[in-house]
């Protein structure tokens, strides 16, 4: 019987995903760390259970209408949890940020910079004293009216967005344009206007070319397109948008990261001419502290920072802001981070970066008597990093904190106070509690996928290392910290980029290489393929011999609960063409679109075929419950009276990869894609699971599936940012046998990787260092991985060392 004194956190009965009826005890002020493989259940448990019952109690004590206003995880399917105190959750959050979020904005020592300068700042004479949203960037207050804040503007010329002034309009001289028919309706429209559009454009008069491509006027037109054989095009009102206008629109306030992209190469940027790049009124600006602007001390990097603060004089209020400032600084550089400024915009940081950006803002609080959830809190940083994380996290114990950490890196379990190892397998093969206790108790659970990785004594296998085939060569890197860099990518081989946190490798490989050979896919003629101008770079060669770029990385396939496994790789479409063709939907006369969720006709209406209703509960958060027409089911009555082989397009949905597999043996096209998800290690994954339920490392592999199962054509080049991120040691080797497959088949994968294992057996390994920021962006060492352990100057060659076969 639980004691109020109680030492331990019971969990009772917890059932929550796959949980089955779970039972364990979890001491408390200790470091416990959650494992097991992927989708086996233990972020059901830490977060889904412990977390979530912590959140519940803590609400109960807020007053009713305050709890509609906070986001609530809802009551976890469990018996009872006693011994558990208030909790604290940092999980990952993989939303990109965007270009407004900074490193002060994400640690919140923008905040504190700001009221420095408001109370304690020196002013002109006679100029009034500023509240701190004046010095802010993103507040009308502070920003520079010329550029709202960005501290750049984008502008664009003829020469851009008419890149080959031989052509006509209607042969596509408007680079800027989009493509299909959008793209032709404003051709067509200018059609009607009375321009034109077949003659070539540098024919045109200037003072039409000036108006084609920079009016702001949006004239409305009739348009009598011209009909196609077979086809009746009726005459429709078309609206002109000038090609300026279109692009600026869509770089923007367009969603899409590609059409942005495409955007941006039509814009030169240049710093604001109003506000120099600072973002900010003249009033602000001409504030002072210690002699500098606010801007030139958010330019500063934290460590420089940190020595201007401390010498700095003042009053009373500059101590006080000071010292909180030099506090919350001193959090993140512990964390490894002092090399960054606080104006480094979040986008161009790492993710390894930004997770302990956030870390270190958690950690501030001081709390003790606190549980802390942390979701993969090493995800993303190098072993020399997580040295650091391990260290603050032992303080967080000392404090007299319990931390749960959920979490895939052996490092940091095997220096955990107590270990919990849910599995054996994913999905409804898991779901069981194999081991809670001291980690050196593993040892005996034979039935443990993670004991074979924490106490691997047996050297990795010796594996022969492949030649390149040929060379993508970059000349002059020139991007973030990467600074005046060559680099050379093998071909035909396995490279891994290598790297502390922030030392430029996502730069060199997920920007300026996927950038040469995406801006080369752009192009048309072979002329192009050859030694060329990109992206990044002063020149790139050898982009002849690839045919193709695929870039898998960790961004979620789908917003939306109506985005799942099924429809993202096509699956759905073969399945539902199944159920069309049965002998029930054919005497209906049902086709294939009546078996989408996604639109009336076979959907339950009362829910949208969403599957489930919000019950507003007044006072209370609204909570979700079943449908009460389908049930969950998504589908209305009539749709569900079809069947394939007993059973309806619901039940289809709701089976697992593994068991789909059987079910369509028969079916090639639906055997294809089923066996690339299971190649994946995804089989315990349902067809219709929502892409909202799925992790970053799931979503990367359903994206490598999905380019699995199409027909390899050419030289493709795979482009993985981190593949290795979320997932454990067992789920690695099964992605590693894919990405090695797609080497043996004739293809080039470059990995930006921080796992030695992967590393080890590469082919090629590129290290970038030797530290992180200003210190970093050089490649230190390059070469087969057995050369690159014996570089001096590499942060990572001790590590690597370790991982091979003779380490």
């Amino acid at each position: 019987m639980p004691t109020p004194h109680d030492p331990y956190v019971r969990v009772r009965g917890a059932r929550e995903n796959n949980l089955r009826d779970v039972r364990v005890d979890i001491p408390r002020d200790t470091l416990t760390v959650f494992t097991g493989v992927s989708g086996s259940g233990k972020s059901s448990l830490a977060f889904g259970t412990i977390y979530a019952e912590a959140q519940r109690r803590y609400f109960e004590s807020v007053a009713p209408y305050a709890r509609r206003l906070i986001h609530q995880v809802g009551a976890p399917k469990v018996g009872e949890i006693t011994g558990l105190p208030p909790a604290v959750s940092l999980e990952q959050r993989r939303s990109a940020p965007g270009a407004r979020s900074s490193v002060g904005t994400v640690t919140t020592l923008s905040n504190s910079l700001r009221m420095l300068f408001s109370r304690a700042g020196e002013y002109p004479r006679g100029a009034e004293r500023l509240d701190s949203d004046s010095f802010s960037p993103n507040t009308a207050a502070g920003a520079c009216p010329q550029c709202h804040g960005l501290g750049r503007i984008h502008r664009t010329t003829e020469e851009l967005l008419v890149p080959d002034p031989g052509l006509s309009i209607r042969a596509g001289a408007i680079a800027a344009w989009p493509g299909a028919w959008q793209g032709k309706n404003l051709r067509d429209v200018l059609d009607a206007l009375g321009y034109d559009v077949d003659r070539p454009w540098r024919e045109l008069d200037p003072a039409d070319r000036e108006w084609i491509l920079f009016t702001d006027e949006q004239p409305v037109v009739t348009v009598h397109p011209v009909r196609d054989a077979g086809r009746i095009q009726r005459p429709y009102q078309g609206t002109y948008m000038s090609a300026r206008r279109y692009v600026m629109h869509t770089f923007a306030d367009s969603r899409s990261r590609t059409l942005r992209a495409k955007a941006e190469r039509f814009l030169t940027s240049a710093p604001c001419p109003v506000c120099g790049g600072s973002r900010l009124r003249p009033e602000a600006m001409a504030v002072t502290f210690a002699g500098r602007t606010i801007a030139e001390l958010a330019g500063l990097a934290l460590t420089d920072l940190a020595e201007l603060l401390s010498a700095a004089d003042g009053g009373d209020a500059a101590r006080v802001l000071t010292g909180d400032l030099l506090a919350r600084i001193g959090t993140v550089t512990e964390l490894g981070l002092g090399y960054l400024s606080l104006d480094r915009t979040a986008p161009t940081l790492s993710s390894g970066e930004l997770q302990r950006l956030r870390l270190a803002t958690q950690l501030r609080s001081g709390l003790f008597g606190v549980v802390y959830v942390l979701d993969e809190p090493s995800a993303g940083l190098h072993p020399a990093d997580t040295e650091s994380l391990l260290a603050v996290l032992g303080r967080l114990r000392e404090a007299g904190n319990t931390v749960f950490v959920v979490e895939h890196q052996m490092d940091v379990v095997r220096q955990a106070d107590w270990l919990v190892d849910v599995g054996p397998l994913a999905g409804e093969h898991g779901g069981r509690v194999l081991h809670s206790g001291p980690p050196a108790g593993l040892a005996d659970v034979t039935e443990s996928a993670t004991r074979r990785f924490l106490f691997a004594d047996a050297p990795a296998p010796v594996r022969e290392v492949r030649g390149p085939s040929g060379w993508l060569r970059l000349h002059g890197v020139d991007r973030h910290n990467v600074r005046g860099v060559d680099a050379a990518f093998p071909l035909g081989v396995f490279t891994a980029v290598t790297g502390v946190s922030g030392s430029g490798k996502s730069t060199l490989v997920g920007q300026v290489l996927a950038g040469v050979l995406a801006d080369r896919q752009t192009t048309d003629g072979p002329e192009q393929r050859g030694e060329r101008a990109a992206p990044g770079c002063a020149s790139a060669e050898g982009l002849a011999a690839v045919d193709r770029l695929v870039q898998v990385d960790q961004r979620p396939i789908g917003r939306t609960p109506r985005s799942n496994l099924a429809t993202y790789t096509g699956l759905f479409d073969v399945v539902r063409k199944l159920f069309a063709a049965t002998g029930t939907a054919r005497e209906r006369g049902y086709r294939a679109g009546r078996f989408s969720f996604n639109v009336a006709g076979g959907r339950c209406e009362t829910c949208q075929g969403e599957g489930f209703v919000s019950v507003e509960l007044l006072f209370l958060p609204s909570t979700y419950a079943p449908c009460p027409e389908c049930h969950g089911a998504r589908y209305n009555a009539q749709t569900l009276d079809v069947t394939l082989r007993g059973l309806n397009i619901a039940q289809v949905l709701d089976l697992t990869v593994e068991s789909a597999a059987g079910f369509f043996e028969d079916t090639p096209a639906a055997g294809r894609s089923l066996r690339t998800l299971l190649d994946v290690g995804l089989g315990y994954l349902r067809l219709g699971q929502p892409a909202t339920e799925l992790s970053g490392g799931e979503a990367q592999r359903i994206k490598l599936a999905a380019e699995l199962q199409r027909a390899r054509r050419g030289h493709t080049l795979y482009l993985l940012d981190e593949p290795t991120t979320g997932l454990h040691p067992a789920d690695v080797e099964v992605l590693m046998r894919q990405l090695h497959g797609l080497v043996d088949a004739g293809s080039t994968v470059v990995v930006v990787e921080h796992d030695m294992a992967v590393v080890a057996g590469a082919d090629w390994v590129i290290d970038l260092g030797p530290g992180g920021g200003d210190r970093g962006g050089r490649i230190v060492a390059a070469g087969p991985p057995s050369e690159v352990a014996r570089a001096r100057e590499s942060r990572t060659a001790a590590y690597l060392r370790a991982a091979l076969p003779l380490g």
